[in-house]
């Protein structure tokens, strides 16, 4: 019975419970909570449902949680249930109820965890978005694997996920870039305002190498050589790159095409038509304040050209078109303005400001020996999602950036995450998968299975933590999609893979020397079979390899 099949147990008597005493039953919250309580002597979980709706049934909390325990203890599953303090209850699985988590873990296999919270819903997720001037810096290292992670839960739960990266392929940045590519090809100092680095000088080499006559073209046709193969150059980088760390996408969307193709004038004339635009100063302003922003934006300048809000808006149209009914933009720490922005432009077309949800990331900041690392030498002022690859792997990396919450500044700590101890959260975990695997294979080299395993026999405190434990995922699952926080799902593993050590050292798995194989030894074989593939279905989830040695 897992903590969900509980909450639905203790609905279903709570209902009864006050039918048949002539309450009312609609006090009654939709979803009942309940929880694994601090102290494992007070049960397997407690609720406070009774102090939530006494009140308003007109019943004293502590009696009204008497008449459910009463109820609960008569039900299937249910080994006991007791009253504490004004009104809790404290709830013990009988051990079949228990054994029935990790037969179901056994029979869902890879899909264990996942639900239809979200069926039906066409999500729209677009992150990492970066600039096509360099490599991917470390910020959008870190959204390259939340924003992975995100997609693979929003999917665990049902939902139909588009990852797209918006390719900002037009504007002020891109002629910056080309400035500073011309420049190095020439042998000249980057521009003031422009991109320095070891890989502008390549980038420029390349150019000339497809076009050795760049250089003596009219200065507009060189400008659009330089512009054109450098961005084909860097895009193509960040792609290959992007797919090394195990991020692809589904969409790579060209921030050119909405003026190419008029989608901006098209966004433009609709919002003047609605009247959600006005003319001051010779600029078109967008009355976003009347959906929350803290002053209205210019949409079209005084000089005519669009500014870069007017892209945005016709982006979220041309997405709402493709029947997405949720767009989620992920940006980086200084786009806080975004939100509001971006909402008041989607309210502005007449649309839910509730379609758009903005998510931002804070700071990474690299630490090796204690200090901060400062920069990368190939990218001249930045680190490189490339660097942080270098310096510790790709499990580790996704780990690291994916284990805090983004609106959390974090550092990765170098030594750390290269580190084979169990400090190290994601050797930690792995570490796990791999022992049960090694379990398993000794298992089988002894000819033991998990077939006709008695779950009952699974009593041993430790073994019902690990029990109590798996269950926890779906529970988990379902709220990092509903939060967008796919940080809960990697410090559930590292719970889970620590309650799992402490099991393993308390509990034979498999017979010693002559003894004989028993019912308990194939009992905890499927014991060690869910958790295996409880944390094989999590690191799935993270983008992160289950080893089965290390």
């Amino acid at each position: 019975m897992t903590p969900s099949d509980l909450a639905e147990l203790l609905h279903g008597t709570a209902a009864t419970v006050l039918a048949d005493r002539g309450l009312d039953v609609s006090v009654l919250p939709e979803t009942l909570t309940v929880e694994r309580p601090r102290n494992p002597e007070h049960g397997d979980y407690a609720t406070n449902v009774a102090m939530q709706v006494a009140k308003k049934a007109g019943v004293n909390p502590r009696e009204l949680a008497t008449w459910l325990a009463e109820a609960l203890t008569a039900a299937d599953g249910i080994d006991s249930a007791e009253v504490a303090g004004p009104g809790f209850l404290n709830i013990r699985l009988a051990a079949d109820a228990q054994g029935a988590i990790v037969a179901k873990v056994l029979a869902e296999r890879n899909e264990y965890g996942n639900g239809g919270d979200l069926a039906g819903k066409k999500v729209n997720l677009e992150f990492v978005s970066a600039n096509p001037t360099g490599p991917i810096h470390l910020g959008g290292t870190r959204w390259a694997a939340v924003g992975d992670a995100l997609g693979r839960i929003l999917t665990a739960q049902g939902a139909d996920v588009t990852r797209e990266y918006y390719f900002n392929d037009h504007g002020a940045q891109i002629d910056r870039y080309t400035r500073s590519l011309i420049a190095a090809a020439l042998g000249e100092p980057a521009p003031e305002d422009g991109y320095a680095g070891a890989y502008i000088v390549d980038i420029a080499r390349e150019v000339l190498a497809q076009r050795p006559d760049a250089l003596d073209l009219p200065v507009d046709e060189r400008d659009e050589v330089f512009r054109s193969i450098g961005v084909d150059s860097i895009f193509a980088h960040i792609k290959r790159t992007l797919h090394e760390f195990g991020v692809d996408f589904d969409v790579y969307f060209h921030e050119n095409s909405l003026f190419e193709s008029g989608a901006v004038d098209k966004a433009v004339e609709k919002l003047k038509t609605s009247g959600s635009l006005y003319l001051a100063d010779g600029a078109w302003w967008l009355r976003s304040t009347d959906y929350g922003d803290d002053k209205d934006r210019v949409v079209i300048k005084s000089d005519g050209n669009a500014a870069y809000i007017a892209g945005d808006i016709a982006y979220f149209q041309d997405k709402r078109s493709r029947g997405f009914d949720l767009c989620i933009y992920m940006l980086g720490a200084d786009h806080h303005g975004y939100i509001a922005r971006l909402k008041a432009a989607a309210a502005a077309a007449g649309d839910d400001p509730d379609t758009v949800e903005v998510l931002i990331g804070q700071m990474v900041n690299l630490v090796r020996g204690g200090e901060v690392v400062k920069m990368s030498k190939r990218a001249g002022t930045v680190i490189r999602l490339d660097d942080l690859v270098e310096a510790i792997g790709v499990d580790a990396a996704r780990y690291a950036l994916v284990r805090s919450s983004v609106d959390q500044s974090i550092d990765i700590d170098l030594d750390l995450w290269t580190s084979t101890t169990s400090e190290n959260p994601v050797y930690y975990v792995q570490y796990a998968h791999a022992r049960l695997s090694s379990i398993a294979r000794n298992a089988a080299d002894l000819g033991l299975g998990t077939d006709g395993a008695d779950l009952s026999l699974l009593t041993h405190d430790r073994e019902g933590d690990l029990i109590r434990t798996i269950g926890e995922y779906p529970r988990v699952l379902a709220k990092a999609a509903e939060l967008r926080e796919p940080h809960r799902v990697a410090r559930y593993l590292e719970e889970l893979a620590g309650t799992y050590h402490r099991f393993y050292d308390s509990c034979r798995i498999l017979p010693m020397g002559d003894e004989e194989p028993g019912a308990i030894h194939t009992a905890r074989l499927a014991l060690c079979a869910a958790a295996r593939q409880v944390l094989g279905n999590g690191l799935e989830l993270l983008g992160v390899s289950a080893p089965e040695r290390m």
